[in-house]
């Protein structure tokens, strides 16, 4: 009986906590006003402005750099990543990930764009009501390589369901990049729409005149920026893409972001990019921490940037990475099984000790748009001897073909500066 008594009083306790979780969540207001022709986004009848970064780890590293803000691209743990942003006291912009015709969704299908619709319908419902919603992104670079321009159709119709469903919260849509030709299909096609929103790279600071040239009016953000796109940068004579290093990225991520403030009439903030890991192009592409955690020296800038400090602590400086003396512009070949000397000359700004890793991959061959998920590059082990800080001898691999040595620099207090060469063997 005493068994029975507890278990009840167990049920009924657990009851009482999730109604008052429930009675908790109550929407935050989210608006865009216009005053004089300027745009501002209120949240809870004060301005808002975006200070915010896309992806779903380090939420509490976001929230201690200044951060407000962080951007999903779909639905994988959203409820726990609501959660966590609220207890930190950070919004999120809800990602509705909508089918993309090049991975073969078809939009002429009305029965497959319907159940889309009705599944986006139940995810509004879900979701409207916690505190920690800011807005929903109704697709991101839906035009990336495509044709039917239905898929705006669709958009629309997600967007007029949600101001049903929830008039707290604005709806946004996400292009790849900007041209005039989308610009009007949105204006013609998505009158639901209240925030355009554009993923800019080495294009950044042309966006805000790009935008009204265009002949958008109304207010955007940026929801996507940061490094150079290995897709817009230069390249070897063998076509792959010469990456920045972490200390290049950072000077880049600084001066880009002063372009994102300076439009203050118009601009509701912006999310950089990206704030995790991930492998596009190659495993230090795009993220501004390691997968072990390493944070880059851009999270030191753009703390700065938020929140008007420096960190106590900042990341190593790397100058560069050469071989033999030559940068990775000249497109060096390299005999195969030959000798070179590589140099990646780094400091740090609070004279910690460094620590180097030399990592030997081929260069891949899976690389994919969008950013859809990549495999990383097979590892080559015993081919790079270290000589000591910032230098380290490479046996040139023995087989025809690409491939890109990597250096991590570490500080031992969880910083980190990257940088890597691409080069070619062959015999000839």
């Amino acid at each position: 009986m005493k068994k029975i008594i507890l278990l009840v009083l167990f049920i009924f306790l657990n009851s009482v906590a999730s109604f008052s979780q429930l009675a908790e969540r109550k929407p935050i207001k989210v608006e865009v006003k216009e005053i004089n022709g300027q745009y501002k986004l209120y949240r809870d009848g004060k301005p808002y402005y975006i200070k915010g970064a896309g992806g779903h780890t380090h939420l509490d590293r976001l929230a201690a750099c200044g951060g407000n803000s962080a951007r999903t691209w779909g639905l994988e743990g959203t409820e726990e990543l609501l959660n966590e942003a609220q207890k930190l006291g950070l919004t999120v912009m809800f990602g509705l990930w909508v089918q993309h015709e090049r991975h073969g969704f078809d939009y002429n299908n009305e029965e497959k764009v319907a159940v889309q619709l009705e599944r986006f319908t139940e995810t509004v419902k879900q979701f409207k009501d916690h505190p920690a919603l800011l807005a929903w992104d109704i697709g991101n670079e839906v035009d990336l390589f495509y044709t039917n321009t239905k898929v705006w159709d669709a958009i629309n119709d997600i967007a007029e369901m949600i101001h049903r469903e929830d008039p707290y919260h604005p709806t946004v849509t996400t292009t790849a990049g900007i041209d005039e030709a989308k610009i009007k299909l949105i204006k013609a096609k998505c009158p639901a729409i209240d925030i355009y929103a554009v993923n800019a790279y080495g294009d950044l600071p042309n966006i805000p005149t790009k935008i009204r040239t265009y002949g958008w009016t109304g207010p955007y953000m940026v929801t996507e920026w940061g490094m150079t796109g290995h897709w817009e940068i230069a390249k070897t004579n063998w076509g792959v893409a010469i990456e920045e290093t972490s200390s290049e990225k950072a000077k880049i991520y600084q001066s880009r972001y002063q372009k994102i403030k300076e439009d203050s009439s118009h601009c509701l903030g912006s999310y950089v990019f990206l704030w995790g890991s991930k492998i596009e192009y190659t495993p230090t592409w795009c993220g501004l921490f390691l997968s072990t955690g390493e944070e880059t020296e851009t999270v030191g800038v753009l703390s700065y940037e938020w929140s008007g400090k420096w960190p106590a602590n900042k990341a190593p400086q790397i100058a560069g990475i050469t071989i033999d003396r030559f940068p990775a512009k000249k497109s060096i070949v390299l005999e195969p099984q030959s000798l070179h000397r590589i140099v990646a000359p780094a400091t740090d700004p609070d004279g910690d000790p460094l620590m180097y890793e030399w990592v030997l991959l081929y260069e891949s061959t899976n690389k994919l748009a969008g950013g859809d998920a990549e495999a990383k590059p097979k590892e080559i082990k015993g081919r790079i001897t270290s000589e000591g800080p910032g230098s380290a001898t490479l046996i040139a691999p023995a087989l025809v073909g690409a491939y890109r040595v990597y250096v991590y620099i570490y500080d031992g207090k969880n910083h980190v500066a990257t940088a890597n060469f691409p080069f070619y063997v062959d015999s000839e």
